[in-house]
């Protein structure tokens, strides 16, 4: 997400290098990055690539429309939320309502009034700053700060997609912290809420910055680990589980709290989905948690996987 205090990064496709120019140079005080395009196509490819914050967009195009540049940005699902302002010399009334039912944010004619122009791009960068942080947040969870379970099947949708496209690995591993509620019942929520938030740090110290820490929900926790394979998988497992046993609890210098993993891999099952993955590594927790816990099981090869069948787990 774009801060305050971060350049912005501006898309510019129009056929007209003039305006490629003046735009660059009228703009240069706005703390903006601005690419240019003079077709629709290199447009929509740099749309793709760079994910700029903003799309400035002609209407005339020499080898496809504006609005039907914007249809195609608004049709992707990894550039649909692009803000796009349409700036064309045409003053027809029905071009501008045409580009606002496509999804525009804005509509300036030519020849624009720069100060103008400038205060549209203000605007529209600040509207597309607070989409995306309301968009981040609802997919946060409030107590450890780590991704939340909607996030989570969002990412491992993409990530099941992306591993069956390219052929790559891809793990999953689930933790449940052991006899979660006897901790709760005998610290305290407040405690345990702290257990909770120190168990998310630990996980976030340990992961790559590419892997997914979500909190799946509860005393449960997940971590998509994208380019592993099960046995590596099932080391990162371990010294996620090695580190929360070891941590000392300043509150309760004697108490020891641990966690039961489980671990499953793409290449392990048969149905490659999702929803697969997941019941596995969830049959694999709970084998975990059904052998005495605090320790590491990673699921079998063919896992029958059960999809609609959640495994009941006492804390």
């Amino acid at each position: 997400m774009t801060g305050n205090n971060e350049r912005s990064r501006v898309l510019i496709v129009d056929d007209s290098v003039d305006i490629h120019r003046l735009l660059k140079i009228r703009l240069r005080d706005q703390n903006l990055d601005i690419i240019t395009a003079s077709t629709a196509a290199e447009g929509l490819r740099l749309a793709r690539e760079v994910l700029p914050e903003l799309v400035l967009l002609d209407i005339d195009l020499p080898d496809k429309s504006g609005f039907e540049v914007l249809g195609d940005i608004k049709s992707d699902p990894a550039t649909h939320d692009l803000a796009v302002i349409f700036v064309s010399g045409s003053v027809d009334s029905q071009d501008k309502v045409r580009g606002f039912d496509l999804g525009a944010v804005d509509y300036v004619t030519k020849p624009f009034d720069m100060a103008e122009l400038r205060a549209r791009v203000r605007s529209a960068l600040r509207t597309q700053r607070l989409v995306r942080m309301l968009a981040q947040r609802a997919h946060l969870d409030g107590l450890t700060g780590l991704w939340n379970r909607a996030h989570l099947d969002v990412r491992l949708s993409e990530c099941v997609d992306a591993a069956r496209r390219h052929g790559r690995h891809l793990s999953l591993v689930m933790a449940d912290i052991d006899h979660f509620k006897e901790l709760n019942d005998t610290y305290g929520h407040p405690f345990g809420d702290h257990v909770l938030q120190e168990m998310a740090n630990m996980l976030e110290e340990i992961a790559r910055s590419e892997d997914i820490v979500c909190r799946y929900g509860g005393e449960e926790f997940a971590v998509i680990l994208c380019e592993t394979d099960h046995v590596e998988a099932r080391g990162v497992a371990e010294r996620f589980r090695s580190r929360i046993e070891g941590a000392i609890w300043q509150e309760h210098e004697q108490l020891r709290v641990t966690a039961s993993f489980g671990v499953s891999s793409l290449s392990l099952l048969t149905i490659k989905s999702p929803e697969a993955l997941l019941n596995s590594t969830d049959t694999a927790l709970y084998e975990a948690k059904r052998t005495g816990r605090n320790h590491v099981v990673v699921a079998g090869p063919q896992e029958k996987v059960r999809l609609n069948a959640p495994h009941s787990r006492s804390a």
